[in-house]
């Protein structure tokens, strides 16, 4: 890994190489898809409402996100594929919740930072 011949920042090779060798130790990819699985409103809307209720129906998810029971299905199961929502049954009924504290924290912050970006 070299700096390209015309780069005139400050930033060392060994510096560049480092952050080189540490991009290819994480799961881009993956964080990659999460963020285009978070890049649907109705999902982060759905998100959201999982960091203020901890848990949700598909019809509660319905009625706040204000689309059919199927549509809310469909984004809660996209939500639980992809490792952002759980489900904990209890009897016919099927509750949803955010996967963990790191995804209740990543809606947080990415919420708090759009507020202060609109003040």
């Amino acid at each position: 890994m070299m700096k390209l011949p015309n780069c005139t920042s400050e930033v060392t090779e060994k510096e560049l190489k480092h952050v080189y060798t540490s991009l290819n130790k994480v799961p881009i990819k993956s964080v990659s898809q999460l963020f285009k699985v978070l890049s649907d409103e109705t999902r982060v809307k759905i998100a959201h409402a999982l960091t203020i209720q901890e848990e949700l129906c598909v019809c509660d998810v319905a009625a706040i996100t204000d689309t059919s029971v199927a549509s809310a299905s469909h984004h809660l199961r996209k939500l639980k594929k992809h490792g952002l929502a759980k489900i904990r049954k209890d009897g016919k009924n099927v509750y949803y919740s955010l996967d963990d504290h790191h995804v209740h924290d990543l809606i947080k912050i990415a919420i708090e930072h759009q507020e202060e970006l609109e003040e």
